[in-house]
């Protein structure tokens, strides 16, 4: 669009929302402003303006305003302009190769919308929102409280519910700006129905424009930001702070699909310091896809043992034979491609696709819910599965596209290593204190809010270490339910005396030479507690017809071969059965 007769002047003063005055050519003249907003930031005593003089000789007031400049950005201040550059661009077609018709100004239920297009088929409204409002190269709309724009949204909503294609076009009057988001300053209601509509259907798109003090055109495409600007602000600096700090670990080292992946399951309830050498040993024996597929399942649960959670591990085995079946032994490289593996749910399908592929997925563990829920001071309970949709919403809006990955990750390891749990965080350490709500409220520990979770249930049970001088006795669970296929020491519910337990042997055949108590112990599960009590019961030779799945094994397959879980650890080390963790030393005693 090219203006003629374009005058520099002068900015004095505004008196009201229609006129301003400005000295043009040394004298003081009545300028017409199109736009009515506030625009109070860019309207300052002495600012540079361009004004158009009117081709009517008639005409009272000879001048309207076309633009100002702000500090070394030039700004279209003409609020009847964003429909002509719209239409103009959508001729040059840059919005479908077939348009046929566009037809401004279209009656559409209760509203007039800025445009009608038809493009073979498809029939579209577009409502046109000229933006003027800029500070720190962030750019919002409305300036000023705006009801009609409200009605607009909702009758586009409407009318794409009614089949029409339908958005919402909003055209930044300068150069150079960083993103676009609503207004929710000046009002709220219109950022809200604006997000409402995103998620009906309705698309928005942002562009700035090449300004020139005689010209305007539609340039290129804004990032939108409808969710959450503090986080948007939030993302260059953690990605810096990430990349200085991070930390030196196994699995960020020749990072490969596989690698993360193995990595991200063991690392589910499970510290960092535990599972590094669990990681070690299992892609020393399981290095790539084709191993897992065939790795046998007793094997499996064998080098699982001590990380707990063992319907992981046999995930992990019926993931690596869909990837070997589907995707012929290779690595699936798309988000939804990876989340559709056995056990792989958003948080996993998230951090392998932008860890290794840089895709533009959130992966919102714990550690994510805490950092997001303090920086905005999010009051809603965490444990809601609404809440967390919410937030990846919220992060997958403002990744950034150029490292996706490293900026997850630094979410995950400023959560596992700044912003801590429970005890004190380390906020003077924090690269984005300065915009923390929590920090500047002073209420970090009030977030995130879980629900207080049901408590779990207590079961009692009382564990039979029965050996001789060559094994002790051992069964296999069933292949379902809690620590399915794995094996345990025999054991039945309710707490035995000394005196008990020993009938209890004589009951199975056993002849007891000596029983000892083991002690108390307790291994906490998701749902239910065990409060174990234990006897190891010597006898003078295990029988071989002890009723059950009973397998008599000797201390090396007790450390090679038959998997246990890390509950009776505590009897295993008491009996003198210890196993040896993955990195060789002897397990110490848990604290239970």
């Amino acid at each position: 669009m090219k203006y003629e007769r374009i005058e520099k002047a002068v900015f004095m003063e505004r008196p009201n929302r229609f006129i301003a005055y400005a000295v043009i050519n040394g004298k003081k003249e009545t300028i017409h402003v199109k736009n009515t907003g506030r625009c109070a930031e860019l309207l300052i005593p002495g600012a540079a303006i361009y004004v158009q003089k009117s081709g009517n000789p008639a005409r009272k007031t000879k001048w309207d305003l076309i633009a100002v400049e702000k500090g070394e950005r030039l700004i279209n201040m003409d609020s009847q302009i964003p429909n002509q550059v719209v239409k103009e661009w959508i001729e040059k077609g840059n919005f479908a190769p077939d348009v046929t018709l566009i037809r401004p100004e279209t009656v559409y239920g209760s509203s007039r919308f800025d445009l009608y297009v038809e493009a073979g088929e498809r029939k579209i409204f577009i409502e046109v929102k000229g933006v003027t409002l800029e500070e720190g190269g962030v750019c919002r709309f409305p300036d000023a409280p705006s009801d009609r724009a409200v009605k607009h949204l909702e009758e586009l909503i409407r009318a794409r519910k009614e089949g029409y294609e339908t958005y919402v076009f909003f055209v930044i009057q300068m150069k150079g700006v960083r993103y676009f988001t609503p207004n929710t300053d000046t009002h709220p209601a219109f950022a809200e129905t604006l997000s409402r509509a995103a998620a009906a259907g309705v698309k928005i798109l942002a562009y700035d424009c090449a300004v020139e003090t005689d010209s305007i055109a539609i340039a290129d495409p804004v990032e939108v930001v409808l969710g959450s600007p503090r986080l948007k602000e939030a993302a260059q600096p953690l990605v810096k702070w990430f990349r200085e700090n991070k930390r030196d670990l196994p699995w960020r080292k020749r990072m490969n699909a596989y690698r993360v992946w193995i990595s991200e399951i063991m690392l589910q309830q499970t510290r960092v310091e535990a599972v590094k050498p669990y990681y070690e040993r299992f892609l020393k024996e399981l290095p790539d896809v084709e191993s897992l597929a065939e790795v046998s399942e007793e094997r499996l649960l064998k080098l699982w043992e001590g990380l707990g959670y063992y319907s992981r591990a046999r995930n992990l085995k019926k993931a690596a034979q869909q990837i070997m079946d589907e995707y012929g032994g290779r690595f699936p490289e798309s988000y939804d491609a990876i989340h559709s593996l056995k056990g792989i749910g958003n948080y996993t399908a998230g951090a392998i696709s932008s860890f290794v592929y840089n895709i533009p997925k959130p992966a919102v563990d714990g550690n994510v819910l805490r950092v997001v829920t303090r920086l905005l001071a999010d009051p809603e309970d965490i444990t809601k599965a609404a809440v967390k949709k919410k937030i990846e919403g919220l992060i997958e809006e403002i990744i950034p596209r150029e490292a996706a990955g490293d900026f997850n990750q630094s979410l995950i390891e400023l959560g596992a290593i700044v912003c801590l749990p429970n005890g004190e965080p380390k906020c003077g350490e924090c690269p984005v204190r300065h915009l923390c709500l929590a920090f500047e409220q002073g209420t970090q520990r009030e977030y995130p809010v879980r629900r207080k979770a049901a408590p779990r249930r207590i079961e009692e049970r009382t564990v039979f270490v029965f050996c001789d001088s060559r094994a002790a006795a051992i069964q296999k669970r069933p292949d379902r339910g809690l620590l399915a296929g794995m094996y345990e020491f025999p054991s039945v519910k309710g707490h035995m005396s000394q005196d008990e337990a020993v009938e209890y042997g004589k009951s199975l055949g056993l002849v007891p030479v000596r029983i000892r108590s083991l002690g108390n112990a307790k291994h906490i599960f998701s749902h239910v507690e065990w409060h174990m009590t234990g006897y190891e019961i010597l006898v003078d030779e295990l029988e071989k017809s002890l009723p059950g799945n009973v397998i008599f094994a000797g201390r090396d397959e007790l450390e090679e071969k038959y998997p246990m879980p890390s509950a009776f650890e505590p009897y295993l080390r008491a009996a003198g059965l210890e196993k040896r963790n993955a990195g060789g030393k002897t397990a110490p005693y848990p604290e239970q």
